[in-house]
């Protein structure tokens, strides 16, 4: 498998990406970008060539926009999904796959992950995922924790994942900037940034902030306080976000910058997307009535339990709801559960979405949206694989603010790919083959296309021996 560093802007045409590859405007200068999303500070790097096309041949394809297409022929070129169609023409020197009686699908998107920040072995030297030094860490960012060596990253790839956005914990009101991963191999997180996902900020309200201040004896320790808090940084970040528009507009001298502020003023300037991590449904009506009051838009909210509570709300405000299929009773503000959850939101036109949260869930993403599907048809809803699929693809994707490049199949996207041994959604099939920009990432039935770490194969001692 071979990798190399290359310039990914004109190939994705975005204009944001002439910055991140290189070009014309430079380093964090204010004056010239008027950003607050700090996109020149830690650019991605990411880069993968397809080192030879590819064509996989009679499959059922679930295609994450809601079409079943059978006995399909799929070709995947210079990193793009290049045609979709029967009896397709092999491209030269094509690695052609006979697919018959296998499913293909977009590659799989979580949504909420904590890999790299809370890598194994889970050691306490290791754990980097909460700045828990105050309830307002905006500042921090997420990708300055992340150990690209998790062994982890590779079993999520073995079960389907191709992107995934790293998010801080939850002790925080406010937790810090997340990022969006592609799931390939990297010497430094910017070898994996996915090239032009807009940065997340991540927010918690209920029982964590005012359980870990609280227990601190500091604000916040109730959820009164919690909202306290918030609405004291909007307001903080609303007046820098106003010095810095008043400088851009008339120049003078520029305000100090404030790493903290920055990140709540990009959300404000809408080129942050806000992840919520929130349980109770009045509580997410609370956070939709502040991102009201403040003029945000929050992109997600997180776990969700009783997001069925609020399904309209959601729709109405443009809210997705990022779920569990079935854990619930863990604390008192996920007591509230039903296993129908996501389809309820769903049917009620919201977008909703699977996530983990785990770093075994991670690996089995497509059963858990079995499980949710499922329950949604027992409670009398009519859901099929070809739309259940869009809950860990293309609605993930969504919210990542990255479905013009990933999450579904189709001409001119990003060639990540999962070739399944059978419908997803059984407990029997597996992950065969994971392309990700074309380029084939992990073969179950070839060792070379496997990755192994020291973790899982163990260390020699000094004899010789493993232990």
């Amino acid at each position: 498998m071979q990798h190399h560093l290359r310039c990914l802007a004109a190939l994705l045409g975005a204009a944001i990406l002439v910055t991140a590859c290189g070009g014309e405007e430079k380093g964090g200068d204010k004056e010239a970008s008027k950003s607050f999303a700090d996109l020149d500070a830690f650019p991605s790097t990411y880069a993968i060539e397809q080192s030879k096309p590819v064509i996989i041949r009679n499959a059922t394809v679930l295609t994450g926009t809601g079409e079943r297409l059978d006995n399909t022929d799929l070709v995947l070129e210079k990193g793009r999904i290049a045609k979709i169609g029967e009896k397709l023409r092999a491209p030269r020197n094509a690695l052609e796959i006979d697919a018959k009686g296998k499913w293909v699908t977009p590659g799989l998107v979580d949504v909420h992950s904590h890999l790299g920040n809370y890598p194994a072995p889970s050691i306490e030297s290791s754990q980097d995922g909460n700045e828990m030094t105050s309830p307002n860490t905006a500042e921090v960012w997420t990708e300055h924790s992340v150990w690209t060596q998790d062994p982890q990253f590779e079993l999520a790839l073995a079960g389907g994942v191709t992107t995934l956005q790293i998010l801080p914990g939850s002790a925080n009101l406010f937790g810090g900037r997340s990022v969006t991963l592609k799931n390939v191999p990297g010497r430094s997180v910017q070898d994996m940034k996915f090239p032009g996902a807009p940065y997340g900020m991540k927010m918690a309200c209920g029982e964590n902030p005012k359980r870990v201040y609280g227990g601190k004896g500091t604000a916040p320790s109730t959820r009164m306080g919690n909202v306290a808090g918030y609405r004291s940084a909007w307001l903080e970040a609303s007046r820098y976000k106003d010095k810095w528009e008043k400088y851009w507009e008339k120049g003078g001298e520029a305000p100090d910058r404030n790493l903290q502020l920055e990140t709540l003023a990009g959300v404000l300037n809408g080129e942050i997307l806000v992840h919520n991590h929130c349980y109770r449904g009045e509580e997410m009506a609370i956070m939709m009535d502040i991102a009201e009051e403040f003029d945000f838009q929050i992109t997600a909210f997180h776990h969700a339990v009783e997001a069925y509570k609020v399904a309209d709300l959601l729709a109405e405000q443009g809210v997705c709801s990022a779920m569990w299929a079935d854990w619930w009773g863990f604390k008192h503000e996920a007591f509230d559960m039903t296993e129908a959850n996501i389809a309820i939101v769903d049917q009620a036109g919201a977008c909703a979405m699977i996530h983990s949260d785990s770093a075994i869930g991670i690996q089995h993403l497509n059963e858990e949206v079995a499980k949710a599907m499922t329950a949604g048809q027992r409670a009398g809803f009519d859901i099929t694989p070809e739309y259940a699929v869009t809950w860990m693809t293309l609605n993930p994707a969504r919210a990542l603010g990255v479905a013009d490049e990933t999450g579904s199949i189709e001409k001119g996207k990003m060639a990540d790919v999962v070739l399944w041994s059978g419908n997803p959604f059984s407990v029997y099939s597996k992950a065969e083959k994971v392309f990700i920009d074309g380029e084939l990432m992990f073969d179950r039935e070839d060792p070379a296309r496997q990755s192994h770490s020291d973790f899982e194969l163990g260390i020699l001692n000094p004899e010789g021996e493993r232990s």
